[in-house]
Order: structure tokens, then C-alpha cells, then sequence
């Protein structure tokens, strides 16, 4: 059986390290990224079978890199790797993109577990969490949705939440500061947000950042 090819993805420089230590020889480790945009263009470069995506990544979170991952490579396996205990958050991510959903605290032959079922086409979740409501979240698929936001309105979103200006904002997303102002007071307007509080807790609902402990 040929070698896995397993491509990381985590902001912390010191996970991912520890990662690819943990993970090798056994698997091949065909690239890192260190933020959601990274991720794409190396996944499209590399083709990888499993990718190990933290979801609390700058410039494009893992929720959306998920999304987009999942559309243009769904033979790939996405295998969530994440601090959030949350059960909202990981059946969202099951639901949406993920194959298995990993909390960071685990050991790393839960990880090596979470891998193999995904390559099987099966569904894993950390036992922390598992128990959130039996596993009723990775299987049913009624749960109530978010509203949506656009693509481009969760980008901005994000970049705003992450503490960056208008035009610090402009500038990742090459939009004139104009147009980033438009969408997020059409954000904050529509969702009835009246601080930047109220901004980053609702990006933190929509999973565009991940929740502060």
C-alpha cells in the first residue's frame, strides 16, 4: 500500500513541528501552511489524500479553506485538528467538509486513528466530545443552519475580526477600503451588530474566528 501524503495546515509553528515529527515516517508530510490562502495554493500544488486543518487560521479560516477544500478535491480527506471542544463547532465542521474532527489535547494515536477512518470513509470525533448529545451531531443533518453570509462578506468579516483596518483589509482582499466599508456596515446592519464586540462575537458564531476561551 502506498504512503499517505498528508499536508498540515496550523498557524503555531510549534504544533505543526510536533505534528510532522509524530506523523513521520509513517506517513509522507508533502508540505505546511501557515494560513487559510497558503493552504489552497498548496493543496492544489501537492494533491494530497489527507489534510490536517486547524480551524483558527489567518487571512482565510478553516471553516471556509474547508469549504473550498472540499469542492475542489473531494477525494481528499479533511481531518479537523483543533483546540474547540465545542459540539456545535465540530458538527458543523463534520457536516460541511470534515472526515474526522481531532481536540489538540488528545494522544497522538487518537490522531493516527482519526486518519485511518477517514482514509475508510468513516466518520471520527474525539471522544472528548463525542458525547456532546450521544453523536447525534455528526449524523444529523437537521441541525439548524446559520444564516448565510456571502463568501466575500465572511472574508471581510474575518480580516475585520482579526483586528485589522478598513484598509489593512482592502489591502488583503485587493478591494478598495470603500467597498470593505460597504460590507461590514451591511453586516452590521443586517444582523443588528452595534459595536466591534458585537462584531467579533458574531464572526465567532459563524465560525469565521475560532471562540475565545
Amino acid at each position: 500500500m502506498a504512503t499517505l501524503r498528508i499536508l498540515l495546515a496550523d498557524d503555531h509553528t510549534m504544533v505543526m513541528e510536533a505534528l510532522q515529527k509524530l506523523l513521520e515516517p509513517e506517513f509522507e508530510i508533502v508540505g505546511t501552511a501557515s494560513d487559510g490562502r497558503q493552504l489552497l495554493e498548496l493543496a492544489q500544488q501537492t494533491k494530497p489524500d489527507v489534510i490536517l486543518l486547524d480551524l483558527g487560521m489567518p487571512l482565510l479560516n478553516g471553516f471556509d479553506a474547508g469549504r473550498q477544500l472540499k469542492r475542489r478535491f473531494p477525494a481528499t480527506k479533511i481531518v479537523v485538528v483543533t483546540m474547540s471542544e465545542d459540539g456545535d463547532t465540530a458538527h458543523a465542521a463534520l457536516r460541511e467538509f470534515a472526515s474526522a474532527y481531532v481536540v489538540k489535547s488528545s494522544a497522538g494515536v487518537e490522531l493516527r486513528k482519526a486518519i485511518a477512518d477517514a482514509i475508510r470513509g468513516r466518520k471520527y470525533v474525539s471522544p472528548l466530545i463525542a458525547n456532546w448529545q450521544g453523536k447525534r451531531f455528526v449524523y444529523d443533518p437537521r441541525m439548524p443552519q446559520a444564516r448565510p453570509l456571502t463568501p466575500r462578506k465572511r472574508e471581510v468579516l474575518q480580516l475585520l475580526a482579526e483586528g485589522r483596518s478598513m484598509k489593512e483589509t482592502a489591502a488583503v482582499l485587493q478591494l478598495t477600503a470603500r467597498t470593505v466599508a460597504f460590507h461590514k456596515y451591511g453586516i452590521m446592519q443586517q444582523y443588528g451588530l452595534k459595536t466591534y464586540v458585537d462584531l467579533v462575537r458574531f464572526a465567532m458564531k459563524q465560525h469565521v474566528v475560532p471562540p475565545q476561551n
